[in-house]
């Protein structure tokens, strides 16, 4: 069968993506108009805060053809195929549209000087334009809108939102939340300019945008001009060639995703089913799971969807789920607090209908299911008292509405996987895999299906590890015998041995390898460097924010030819030594301390690099100085052991050379001051970090991290990265937010004091361990032959250096 999917969005990502999955075995061509396979438009606005397209893209199945920026021009269902504008034509069996849509720009003077908000190409425009620009005007006030401006905000512009209806985002809340909400923004310095449309683009002599007149005769100052007034679906194809279509747009399908015509499918926001247009990921997911599935001889139906959504936007909680009125409601608002939160119930005050929150969407998680059923509580202790937490999900209500989970879905999981955490279930399910609103919700599934997941670090110890660390802490205990003498039993093991050493070097700053401390390191620890693949050694000298001078690298390039090692540079930007072999070791680092290096901790649980572009030092785009900063964090930071790895980055501008957002905290440069993202990770399963606090001061900004940092350190599991951290968090980013700058616990001055006792008492381990004669007794091949090399350790050329020979 030769599949052709038109469009490559989300939704036809989805569909090859469900394909892939079901084992299909035919021929799948993939035809997109832009320059990119489909890419993540849920967070579309991260694009111009530093992260990248290829960071947003989704990765290709395997076995998909793709044809990129090319435009289909015709649908020749006679012959079936499809006629692209370069003159080439693809033939199908099933054809699938998935077209999505296009921004609606009202037809007024003016408006082709205007963007629109829908591709990275459009945000590129946008960013371009906002160099030279000091106002913008946003048209439409609906969640792209605000999104939008909030987008021109964060570029250094003056913004302000034009929206026709009474109140901001209409579709998703009353007039009292509109009321709440415009408050809310306000209060960040945008204008708000609702119940009033636009009249005309107004342009200059030479065609630059001037402003926007309102049809009040009102003239917003603006350079920049976005339209985010609305979708249309694009059908287009459909209408040249014959299908069904709706009287306001759309391509009319059945539940199983058919046109009118049998071989032709449609999914996304092109499609009109069941009379409607969905715009939403959600049901544009689901669309593309039933056409696949159908396609592949399925039975699968689509019979609408739950249009509920929960958003966050400008700082701002904004949710609505199911309908927005009914015969009773019960209201709360506190205009002070910016909360506004609505019930809406039947007559008999025994069905709940649906209901809004701006400000506090603590209420959604727990009551979007139960629209339609009745009421599980009195609506006063459902939305104020959190008793909508302790809510028993019936199996049909659906927890994630993304990718269309419900609570069966994962007590299935549950209990027929022997899933025991939130990532299992998202593995299994994926459910929270999108927006993640759905979370909180999963954790409760979670905890109501009596999962008993073990806290003990190991047989050794029935505590976990952020407990040992309060027990080591709290008691002053030093040695690993007092610890498992008084609070554990046996000998220790592989896990907890490696754990209470990097407890004890985080509390303590001891040596790794002083006295006890050196039989409980693992590999890498116990010789201070990487074991390679044949037995040799990396050596990674600390080269802060990647400055180096050229002395420096004189000195490394002679160590490198004198003991014959492989040198490469690392993403981290240092220069990696390989192939030394462990006697060796001593007298590698012996030169190297001697011309200034020190230890680069690549071997340990600690803080590796943190990366940095040039900033505004050298790069005209800078606007601050990103190297000065990285060189102060790394030389704060170094040697601080943790409960896994740690990497930084600092990003001079947006443009967001230096990949900080792929770390576990990252820094990038503003206008005024420092945003600092948290919980990012590149690896097996890479996350992008979250945006923690933006226009920080530099001495706010080490403050955060600082305290970041040491409440990670307390209390993450045993080999837990920041972002998994981050996630299992109970409240997550808002949080940790509350915690280490609202200081809801009470911890941050003690969080203050662990910092300043590390960074006093941090001393290079190598330094010392060159001064210690019997720590220098560990680096010998043949512990009775202290002199002789490993025989087996053969290396080869190849590209003018060493690489290692393996045994066959």
């Amino acid at each position: 069968m030769r599949i052709v999917v038109v469009g490559y969005g989300p939704a036809a990502h989805r569909f090859v993506e469900t394909l892939a999955g079901k084992g299909f075995d035919g021929r799948v061509t993939v035809i997109g108009e832009e320059p990119r396979p489909a890419y993540d438009r849920v967070h579309l606005t991260s694009y111009l805060s530093g992260t990248s397209a290829d960071e947003l893209t989704y990765a290709v199945p395997d076995g998909i053809v793709t044809r990129l920026a090319t435009r289909v021009t015709a649908v020749d269902r006679a012959a079936k195929r499809v006629v692209t504008a370069d003159g080439g034509a693809e033939p199908y069996d099933v054809l699938v549209l998935a077209t999505g849509s296009a921004p609606f720009v009202p037809p007024v003077p003016g408006a082709e000087h205007a963007f629109v908000y829908r591709t990275i190409e459009d945000l590129d425009a946008i960013r371009v334009a906002a160099k030279d620009a000091v106002e913008g005007v946003v048209v439409g006030g609906g969640l792209l809108g605000l999104e939008a401006a909030d987008a021109l905000r964060a570029l250094g512009l003056k913004a302000h939102i034009v929206e026709m209806s009474p109140w901001l985002m209409p579709r998703q809340v009353d007039e009292g939340g509109g009321s709440v909400l415009k408050g809310h923004i306000e209060s960040l310095g945008l204008g708000v300019h609702a119940g009033s449309g636009v009249q005309e683009v107004v342009t200059g002599p030479d065609g630059e945008v001037a402003g926007l007149r309102k049809p009040d005769g009102t003239l917003l100052e603006a350079q920049v001009v976005v339209f985010s007034a609305g979708i249309r679906p694009r059908d287009e194809l459909a209408r040249a060639c014959g299908l069904d279509v709706g009287e306001r747009g759309g391509i009319v399908v059945d539940s199983a995703m058919r046109t009118s015509d049998p071989s032709v499918y449609a999914v996304g926001e092109c499609a009109l089913a069941g009379g409607m247009v969905y715009g939403l990921v959600g049901p544009c997911n689901t669309m593309a799971e039933v056409a696949a599935d159908r396609i592949t001889g399925g039975t699968a139906a689509f019979e609408g969807a739950d249009m509920s959504t929960k958003l966050k936007l400008l700082g701002v909680e904004v949710a609505q789920f199911g309908a927005m009125d009914g015969a009773l409601d019960v209201t709360y608002m506190d205009p002070v607090g910016g909360v506004y939160k609505k019930l809406f119930i039947s007559d008999d005050a025994r069905t709940l209908l649906g209901g809004i929150c701006v400000g506090d969407a603590s209420p959604y998680t727990a009551l979007r299911p139960f629209v339609g059923k009745e009421l599980p509580a009195a609506p006063s202790d459902l939305l104020f008292s959190g008793a909508g937490a302790a809510l028993d999900l019936p199996d049909e209500a659906q927890v994630c509405s993304c990718n269309n989970v419900c609570a069966g879905d994962i007590r299935t999981a549950i209990a027929d996987q022997g899933v025991t955490d939130v990532p299992g279930v998202k593995g299994c399910t994926r459910a929270g895999t999108t927006c993640g609103s759905c979370v909180p919700m999963l954790k409760q599934l979670l905890e109501k299906s009596g999962v008993e997941v073990s806290k003990a670090l190991c047989e050794h110890f029935a505590y976990s590890r952020a407990e040992l660390f309060d027990i080591v802490r709290v008691r002053g205990i030093t040695t690993f015998s007092e610890l498992i003498a008084g609070h554990g039993h046996g000998r220790g093991c592989d896990i907890c041995k490696p754990a209470v050493a990097s407890i004890l070097a985080s509390l303590h700053n001891g040596h790794v390898l002083e006295g006890e401390r050196a039989a409980l390191q693992d590999t890498n620890d116990a010789f201070l460097a990487n074991i390679q693949k044949n037995g040799t050694y990396s050596v990674v000298p600390r080269i802060p924010g990647g400055e180096i001078t050229p002395e420096k690298l004189i000195v490394i390039g002679e160590v490198a030819r004198d003991f014959g090692l492989y040198t490469k540079i690392t993403g981290g930007q240092r220069i990696d030594l390989f192939g030394a072999r462990i006697e060796q070791l001593p007298e590698i680092w012996r030169r190297l301390v001697e011309a200034g290096f020190e230890s680069g901790h690549a071997y340990g649980k600690a803080l590796r690099t943190v990366k940095s572009c040039v900033g505004s030092t050298w790069c005209r785009y800078g606007v601050q100085d990103s190297v000065g900063l990285a060189i102060d964090l790394e030389l704060r930071y170094r040697g601080l052991r943790s409960p896994h790895k740690l990497k930084s980055a600092v990003s001079g501008c947006a443009r967001e050379c230096a990949e900080a957002r792929s770390k576990d905290f990252g820094i990038i440069a503003t206008e005024q001051g420092w945003n600092l993202y948290v919980g990012g990770n590149g690896g097996f399963k890479p996350r992008h970090a979250d945006l923690l606090a933006k226009d920080l001061s530099t001495e706010e900004l080490i403050r955060t991290i600082d305290r970041f940092l040491m409440f990670y350190v307390r209390t993450a599991d045993r080999l837990q990265r920041t972002a998994a951290w981050l996630e299992s968090l109970d409240g997550g980013l808002d949080y940790l937010r509350e915690v280490i700058m609202e200081d809801s616990l009470g911890i941050c001055a003690d969080l203050d004091v662990q910092m300043e006792q590390h960074v006093a008492t941090y001393a290079d381990e190598w330094r010392a361990t060159l001064d210690d004669p019997e720590k220098l007794g560990r680096f010998v091949s043949f512990v009775n032959a202290p002199g002789v090399p490993d025989p087996s350790i053969v290396f080869a050329s190849e590209r003018g250096q060493i690489k290692p020979v393996m045994a066959r």
